[in-house]
């Protein structure tokens, strides 16, 4: 089935910033998350379709590819691929260059193992303090019976009879003379006559591994932390590849985020608004207190400097800010509306200009029939 285009897959314009693809990516990944759709093949197909639009677009190298070629452009470059969970990263280009033209697969045979991606869910709290957290992985481990070698204990693989131990063999072709890997033992230049009763020949066995991840202070949704060492184990004794954590924050009750900035709104009451006075706001260190002044009105910015998100680099944490809410009064008695109807007439009858925002709205949409009448 054709591949969707990334841009549509995340539901971005091909002109989107990298902070807007970032956003995009969370909400679309947290919408399909393995985890919140257990056992929904179709939610799995579309978070690993998403996990490798982020990858492509994420990236500036990837991302000038696509837009130049399409999936064709970045079907060759290493890392194109996510999944629910873990998976690995093909080298594409490395193995039809190797079947081709004779490149080695690694020196004397050792190649190095996959590479794997583990999307792991945190806190916006372990997001902006940091934190430690386990995960439990499975990959292609090293035996322990062989050491990695897939030869019976006491025994040692034996150097290719089809290539002579080089890993290549040629073959002719018209007027040329083309290298290929060695059939019979992959480009190895040895084969096992003896194979481990453990792994049965392959060097490598499925093991669970606990591992611990420290999430650095400042991480956002599609961040990578890797794990160097922590992949696949590499066939024949390789060295192993690198584990790539894919971070996804979750959405929090009361605080959204944009880059180190916080936001939050906080409700006050008609008279708090009014007559002003002190408010408790949260952060996500605790309550702080701020003065509210008079006559403050709906949607007024309070910042709270350094109660932000630090920066991945070393930046100072950004601010929180907090915007008020004038909350209407409801369940109101008789008397408490009628004392309402006396407070209005009051207002009405002072000669003042109590609402300057409700008489500068009504000058705009009178401005606004009478431009039909010019």
């Amino acid at each position: 089935m054709a591949k969707r285009d990334y841009y549509e897959v995340l539901g971005v314009p091909r002109g989107a910033s990298e902070a807007e693809i970032k956003k995009a990516y969370r909400r679309v990944a947290m919408r399909y998350h393995p985890d919140r759709n257990p056992g929904d093949p179709e939610a799995e197909e579309k978070f690993k379709e998403a996990n490798e639009a982020y990858e492509v677009l994420s990236d500036p190298e990837k991302r000038a590819a696509y837009d130049r070629y399409g999936h064709a452009g970045v079907s060759g470059m290493g890392g194109v691929g996510g999944g629910a969970g873990f998976d690995a990263f093909g080298d594409i280009f490395g193995d039809i260059f190797a079947d081709i033209f004779g490149a080695p697969r690694g020196r004397g045979g050792r190649r190095r193992g996959a590479d794997l991606q583990y999307t792991l869910e945190i806190d916006l709290e372990e997001a902006v303090f940091g934190a430690t957290r386990e995960i439990q992985v499975t990959t292609a481990a090293a035996c322990d019976h062989c050491g990695g070698s897939g030869a019976r204990p006491g025994s040692a693989p034996v150097r290719c009879a089809t290539c002579g131990g080089l890993g290549q063999v040629r073959r002719t072709q018209g007027f040329f003379q083309i290298q290929q890997t060695c059939p019979a033992c992959g480009g190895r230049g040895t084969v096992i006559a003896e194979p481990c009763p453990a792994c049965r020949g392959a060097g490598r066995v499925q093991r669970a591994r606990t591992l611990a991840v420290r999430i650095p202070p400042g991480v956002d949704s599609g961040d990578r932390i890797r794990l160097a060492g922590e992949g696949e184990a590499g066939p024949g004794g390789g060295p192993a590849g690198d584990l790539y954590i894919q971070i996804l924050v979750r959405d929090h009750p009361i605080f959204q985020r944009e880059g180190r900035n916080l936001y939050c709104e906080v409700p006050i009451t008609f008279a708090d608004a009014a007559l002003g006075g002190e408010l408790e706001v949260p952060t996500l260190a605790g309550q702080v207190k701020i003065r509210v002044p008079p006559e403050t009105q709906t949607g007024r910015l309070f910042r709270l400097r350094g109660k932000g998100v630090p920066g991945l680099k070393g930046e100072p944490p950004g601010d929180l800010l907090c915007r008020v809410v004038v909350e209407t009064p409801v369940n109101l008695t008789p008397r408490q509306k009628e004392l309402l109807r006396q407070f209005q007439a009051e207002l009405e009858g002072s000669g003042r200009d109590h609402s300057p925002q409700k008489a500068s709205w009504f000058e705009r949409v009178k401005g606004f029939f009478e431009s039909f009448k010019s």
